[in-house]
């Protein structure tokens, strides 16, 4: 949905901008204001949303908590919004598991799969729905003609579905569950969505298709903002995929110069990062592949490595070893500026699970999307298509580490490194997006098909500018991504001036 401006991108909208004002308002009370934000959100003494008012304030009270990184709790706990809300107000508060949460009494319960025979059914005489039925679940009433499942029957094939002439035969399945390329999501006793954690890899997929939006993740806008009033160097790293999330007359000189005004020190774009991640990628591809490895596999996406390691795990050292652009960037960043603290704010809520990791803790102090940034600029009446622009918006990063954003850039970023530096060896390459597909891919190399290949492996489909962070159509984001990676001084990522730095940022 996104790219649709829906109720749910609304009240998101509206949560994260309330939570960024009572970090803002240091003489006010939070334990006294959080308790009051779901009424400023939901005013009145009927429901905007559902027809539930009380049903609707609760539903935000939670993601208020979420919102400020606090624990969720379910129906059963009785207790305040406000309940452990001096957590948040602490420095060292990093995110607790699960990122990821069901909020269960916004769950609609939908069914995990049906198949429906709608109104649209014209009791035809063919009906070829009966005839297709490998277990006689379709009958066909006698009075209207048309035709009806017994559900206790239907194996849920959606065989009747195709075959219908009418398209009368629906097959409906939990949105959530739909989007899952981990099959991490199954009903609960009460017939809610619930999560095995154990299997999901926080890629938010479930979160951006759940039409009720009943799941949310954690942010850190409140302690983001909160560093800065404290007077910590604070400085932005700014993922490939921010091109048009802010608006399509936003340029980087502009969202550079915001980002001054909330009082950040400093801005980079992450492409800086992927520049080195490629250069680095590339070089263990040639020394790895194929005489230690069988095919090697890019990291940047903390969804897929992780995907692969839940489910290839003889095959985890075949990740690529090489830090993520993130990561990079924030090393960058903390070796040119030994106090600083680094925001990385991006397109993924996987990105937020990568932070939490020890050996990235250190490196990057907050992660935000592009989505909660949004609440901060509204929360400061900023208008970013209005600002002038800063000279010093555009950072020395190429057009391929630009392009990393967009499915296919990774290993295209690293192929062209490759070909630059050792012309004479012969690349292949594979790519997939959505965990769906990303299983595929890996399923046939662990069956030797990739030998010797490059395999991109993207959580998100579309690559990062479908992330669940991102507000704009995936369409247009790959476009204005490709349009801006074009005006790139540089076209191969080993040709930039930061790609000097790789050695000491790896040792």
């Amino acid at each position: 949905m996104r790219g649709v401006e829906t109720r749910i991108q609304e009240i998101r909208h509206a949560i994260f901008t309330e939570v960024a004002k009572m970090a803002y308002d240091t003489g006010c009370s939070v334990e006294k204001t959080v308790e009051e934000i779901p009424y400023h959100i939901i005013p009145g003494e009927t429901g905007s949303f559902r027809s539930d008012v009380f049903l609707e304030r609760a539903i935000v009270g939670e993601r208020v908590r979420l919102a400020m990184g606090l624990p969720y709790r379910d129906a059963t706990e009785h207790a305040p919004i406000s309940d452990q809300v001096e957590l948040a107000d602490k420095p060292e508060t990093y995110y607790t598991p699960p990122l990821i949460n069901v909020i269960k009494f916004a769950c609609n319960g939908c069914n995990e799969k049906r198949v429906w025979v709608t109104d649209g059914c014209q009791g035809c005489l063919a009906h070829p729905c009966v005839e297709v039925c490998p277990k006689k679940a379709i009958k066909l009433d006698r009075t209207n003609g048309r035709s009806y499942i017994d559900q206790e029957k239907c194996i849920k094939c959606g065989k009747c579905a195709e075959v219908c002439s009418y398209h009368a035969i629906i097959v409906q399945e939990r949105p959530c569950a739909a989007a899952c390329g981990m099959d991490a999501i199954h009903t609960d006793k009460n017939g809610k969505a619930d999560i095995d954690y154990d299997k999901c890899v926080s890629c938010g997929q479930c979160l951006v298709n759940c039409p009720f939006g009943a799941i949310a993740d954690k942010s850190q806008i409140f302690q983001v903002i909160r560093s800065i009033q404290a007077g910590e160097q604070v400085y932005a790293a700014l993922a490939p995929a921010f091109v048009g999330q802010f608006g399509p007359k936003v340029t980087p000189g502009k969202l550079r110069a915001a980002m001054r005004e909330l009082g950040f020190t400093d801005v980079f774009e992450v492409a800086i990062g992927a520049d080195l991640c490629a250069a680095q990628e590339a070089e263990d591809f040639v020394k790895e592949v194929p005489e230690k490895l069988p095919f090697m596999a890019t990291s940047c996406c903390p969804a897929w490595s992780m995907m692969a390691k839940k489910l290839f795990p003889d095959y985890a050292n075949c990740i690529s070893m090489a830090l993520t652009p993130m990561t990079l960037t924030a090393r960058l960043i903390k070796q040119q500026n030994k106090n600083a603290k680094v925001v990385f704010i991006g397109p993924c809520a996987a990105k937020k699970l990568e932070a939490m990791r020890r050996t990235v803790k250190s490196e990057v102090d907050f992660v935000l999307t592009f989505e909660e940034m949004t609440g901060i600029f509204a929360a400061k009446n900023i208008d970013v298509e209005l600002l002038e622009e800063d000279p010093d918006g555009v950072n020395d990063a190429s057009s391929d580490g630009r392009n990393f954003a967009v499915s296919g850039g990774v290993a295209k970023a690293v192929e062209n490194v490759i070909r630059e530096k050792y012309p004479d060896i012969d690349i292949k390459m594979a790519n997939a997006e959505g965990l769906k597909e990303c299983r595929k891919l890996l399923t046939m190399a662990k069956a030797g098909k990739y030998n010797g290949y490059l395999l991109e492996g993207m959580a998100c489909p579309g690559g990062c500018v479908a992330g669940a962070g991102t507000m704009q159509s995936i369409k247009k984001s790959q476009a204005a991504v490709n349009k801006y990676a074009a005006t790139a001084g540089h076209k191969v990522s080993s040709q930039t001036e930061y790609v000097k730095e790789l050695e000491k940022l790896v040792d």
